[in-house]
């Protein structure tokens, strides 16, 4: 680990994009492309993990990570896999109307524990899906059937559905009960979603789904920064894994003169402070030591010290309203890298040095709780890695080394439709795209 901190910047940086490259290489089914959830025995997929490894392989490739018939071989699995799938949307089967179960059998690749259809795990695996398609553009038989593998993934999906006639699209569906009971509602990571159903041409959304979303979203001013709220950090970085939005608005960030990106940068200063403060009087916060998000945690129980406090397992932690265990997420800070380079490479450097079994096999452990330290004064960490954030850690970095992944989906036409149909303006958005595909 010391050796890992001491390297210059760029070189640290390759190590640990790299290392969660891996992660995709190391865990795929061979037999169908899936991803499981997490390194764990025994863990089923996480549709939403897919997506991001498509995402990767194209990124891998112009790296020399990866050769190009490898990165379309794998592709082409997991897409002749959702092609194929069961779509009856019985309690048995991989999804249904175009959308998937959030996760699935990594050997049959039909749901498990029960769990719902994802309308938002579906998108992210979608935007994997175009992601390929806008890369792999060759005239040969294996990358034209990719295209027209994505194309027909995405056009089958009935977005107008998702909405079960609401004004927000709903957050997800099971056999057993039908829609779940609550919907898209109140600033998320869901700019993605609802860019992919606006700018369907088959069954897309209605006009003022997107506009009822941004009417339920919550300006706030914490710590002298006025931004959109949202606790967890991952809510600020996922759909921008995907989209650049910098210099893009829609109608609600023009009226506040902002952007995304910016609400993003905004965002980290906003936990930095949060930690500094700390509150909760937790052992590891301060400026160089924070993070709070989508992660594990070490579960119900107690923490050391005197202070009684819950602990949460897997959970959505936030600043600064909560939940908050004292359990931080290094992989959030590291894909807050193009928000505020400086403050993340800062935080990441500290908390390795700090506690360097943070990092196994140059990827980031999903979370770790330093009040919970053992008797030599090793915090508690995470067993295993997370597909998710070796993902987002991975797309992150490679968007603030070469915005690649950016300038890739910007020749979506899908994805450029739907920003300008949900009312974005500006920037990219203004001249047309060099490549119209897919469309």
């Amino acid at each position: 680990m010391p050796e890992l901190c001491s390297l210059p910047d760029d070189a640290m940086l390759d190590r640990l994009q790299r290392g969660a490259f891996g992660y995709f290489v190391d865990t795929m089914n061979p037999r169908n492309g899936l991803v499981p959830d997490t390194s764990r025995p025994h863990s089923p997929v996480s549709i939403a993990v897919v997506g991001f490894a498509l995402s990767a392989y194209p990124a891998a490739v112009e790296r020399g990570w990866m050769d190009r018939a490898e990165a379309l071989r794998r592709s082409l699995l997991a897409l002749r896999f959702f092609r194929d799938s069961d779509q009856s949307g019985s309690p048995t089967a991989t999804g249904y109307r175009g959308f998937y179960y959030h996760f699935l059998d990594i050997h049959s690749g039909t749901r498990v524990w029960q769990s719902e259809l994802s309308m938002i795990d579906s998108a992210l695996l979608l935007a994997g899906v175009l992601t390929t398609a806008t890369y792999f553009t060759g005239a040969d038989a294996g990358e034209r059937e990719l295209r027209e593998l994505a194309d027909l993934l995405y056009r089958r999906v009935d977005w107008r559905w998702s909405q079960d006639g609401a004004g927000t699209i709903r957050q997800g569906w099971k056999p057993e009960c039908g829609y779940l009971h609550y919907g898209w509602e109140g600033y998320s990571e869901a700019i993605v979603l609802y860019a992919l159903a606006l700018g369907s041409p088959t069954h897309p959304i209605s006009a003022d789904c997107y506009p009822a979303w941004t009417a339920t979203y919550q300006w706030e001013n914490l710590y002298d920064q006025d931004f959109l709220y949202a606790g967890p950090l991952f809510v600020h970085q996922f759909s921008q894994a995907w989209i650049d939005l910098r210099g893009i608005r829609d109608r609600f960030m023009r009226e506040k003169r902002s952007d995304y990106f910016e609400n993003s940068r905004r965002a980290v200063l906003v936990q930095r402070q949060y930690a500094r403060l700390n509150p909760g009087e937790f052992v590891g916060y301060d400026e160089n030591g924070w993070g709070l998000s989508a992660c594990d945690g070490p579960g119900d129980g107690q923490a050391q010290g005197q202070q009684q406090r819950r602990l949460f397992g897997y959970a959505a932690r936030g600043v600064p309203y909560g939940p908050d265990d004292g359990t931080l997420s290094p992989p959030s800070v590291l894909a807050s890298l193009p928000f505020a380079p400086d403050q993340a490479l800062a935080a990441l450097r500290t908390m390795l040095r700090r506690y360097p079994r943070l990092l196994s096999q140059d990827r980031l452990t999903t979370g770790f709780n330093a009040t919970l330290s053992d008797a030599d004064g090793q915090p508690w960490i995470s067993p295993g890695h997370y597909g998710l954030d070796q993902g987002i850690v991975f797309m992150m970095i490679e968007n603030h080394r070469s915005e690649g992944i950016w300038q890739l989906l910007r020749s979506c036409g899908y994805l450029a439709d739907g920003l300008r149909l949900a009312g974005f303006s500006g920037g990219w958005l203004q001249a047309p795209a060099a490549t119209a595909a897919p469309r």
